[in-house]
């Protein structure tokens, strides 16, 4: 992820999670925040030390970016998003993670599905 996709200084966050809408899963927490003035959406990432040691934090901070990576063309711009990572996102591993973020994109309305062409 690029540095001008990322939110990192906490008064960033703090106005996501207070002017924002969220939506949850089990292993997952979604704040969204709409930032019409920008072009692409920036992404925030919140994984606590309950979750694991720090090569498990690390490892799913890997997986959650490289989902917004592969779907990017998919998520709306203009949005700032953070996800919050629960307990069970510890045991999960990259194709669950993938699944279970499509699952709250769709359930939260910011995945528009890829248009499907017919060829003849």
């Amino acid at each position: 992820m690029k540095k001008r996709n990322r939110i990192k200084k906490n008064d960033e966050f703090q106005k996501v999670f207070k002017n924002g809408k969220s939506m949850a899963n089990r292993q997952f927490v979604i704040y969204m925040l709409d930032q019409p003035e920008e072009v692409e959406f920036r992404l925030g990432l919140s994984v606590s030390k309950k979750i694991g040691k720090a090569v498990v934090r690390n490892q799913i901070k890997r997986y959650i970016r490289q989902v917004f990576l592969e779907e990017k063309e998919n998520i709306i711009k203009g949005k700032d998003y953070i996800i919050i990572a629960r307990k069970p996102a510890a045991e999960m591993n990259y194709h669950e993670v993938h699944k279970s973020l499509l699952h709250l994109f769709r359930k939260t309305n910011i995945y528009r599905k890829p248009s499907t062409k017919i060829q003849k």
